[in-house]
């Protein structure tokens, strides 16, 4: 099968669009990714591309363009279209998933005209504009939080399967402020820096780039020392040695953590679409499975309760237990079905 991944834009839809062409290879597929040269998807996938193929092509959100923005945006997206169905007949291509995101519009579009069979999978608790348009035009329609989707759970990489244990004792601690930081949660790390030196408690911390220079110089201050990042890709390793998260509820770290076993703290970004976090982390709180709360005052105050009496085992075993395996394989066997 010759199958084209699109869509991107931001770590989470590429986590996917990782983890699909993950299990497409493994089962003797071709795959190529058609994303945008904006957004993280050149920083992805331009080198060591799992892919066969990639295309970057010059597309930008229009959603949050206003006047003639908005106008440039769909007319970058229409080009992108032609060009899309030009890489589609190229690479003779029988299906295409998309996995969200402003820069899978081109290529989804370009499948329909086409004829070929279109799968989406919806990352978030609340459906991304671009899926809920496209919906009723796919062969399937996949997403975690959906009791009605035909495939249950969510796809990661292979490594979150292999590496998931049961997590009973507090002694790492990793912050997640996703792909580009969040000072709300980098502030909060620093104002719990002593205390958790002082309870022995390791911190792993992924700062952002932006903020990473401020946030070290604080720790020194503190004399503090921590296992800081900007921005790194072995976010597998650093959960697995991790007992406990401080997390952004974006959709794919929130599921690497729970396929992984590992217990979070939600905080949801507070811009995003739909307050797609928000409900994103409440899927899993009201499982009993991790906690959440909003940015504000309450939030040191939260974490400092959660660190004294964190009841790892129980919400490590309910996330273990509540994992689905080889989301991503099943998946492909879905588009092998139905094309």
């Amino acid at each position: 099968m010759k199958l084209c991944v699109t869509g991107g834009g931001t770590g989470g839809h590429l986590m996917i669009a990782e983890a699909i062409v993950e299990a497409a290879v493994s089962d003797g597929h071709e795959v190529i990714f058609i994303g945008s040269k904006n957004g993280q998807d050149r920083k992805y996938f331009e080198h060591n591309s799992p892919f066969s193929y990639t295309y970057f092509l010059d597309t930008t959100g229009v959603v949050n363009q206003k006047g003639l923005g908005k106008f440039k945006a769909l007319l970058k997206i229409f080009k992108a279209f032609l060009r899309s169905r030009k890489i589609l007949k190229k690479h003779k291509i029988q299906a295409t998933y998309s996995v969200g995101g402003f820069s899978a519009a081109p290529a989804s579009f370009a499948s329909l005209s086409l004829f070929i069979p279109l799968f989406i999978h919806e990352q978030n608790a609340v459906e991304g504009r671009l899926n809920g348009l496209l919906k009723r035009y796919a062969k399937s329609f996949v997403s975690a939080y959906d009791e009605h989707s035909p495939i249950q759970g969510y796809p990661v990489k292979e490594i979150f399967y292999k590496t998931a244990h049961l997590r009973e004792e507090l002694k790492t601690i990793i912050f997640l402020g996703g792909s580009h930081g969040a000072k709300a949660i980098n502030d909060l790390a620093l104002s719990v820096a002593w205390k958790l030196k002082k309870r022995g408690i390791a911190i792993i911390h992924q700062a952002g780039e932006a903020d990473y220079e401020r946030v070290k110089t604080e720790y020194e201050k503190l004399g503090v020392e921590a296992e800081l990042y900007a921005f790194t890709k072995e976010l597998p390793e650093l959960i697995n040695r991790a007992d406990m998260a401080v997390s952004r509820s974006g959709a794919s770290t929130l599921w690497e953590l729970t396929t992984n076993g590992c217990p979070a703290l939600f905080v949801p970004y507070p811009y995003a679409a739909g307050d797609h976090q928000y409900y994103n982390a409440k899927f899993i709180v009201d499982k009993n499975m991790g906690w959440c709360e909003r940015e504000g005052e309450g939030l040191k105050t939260k974490l400092l309760r959660i660190i004294k009496e964190p009841q790892l085992g129980e919400k490590s075993e309910k996330l273990l237990e509540y994992a689905q395996k080889d989301v991503a394989q099943q998946m492909i066997k879905d588009v092998e079905a139905k094309i």
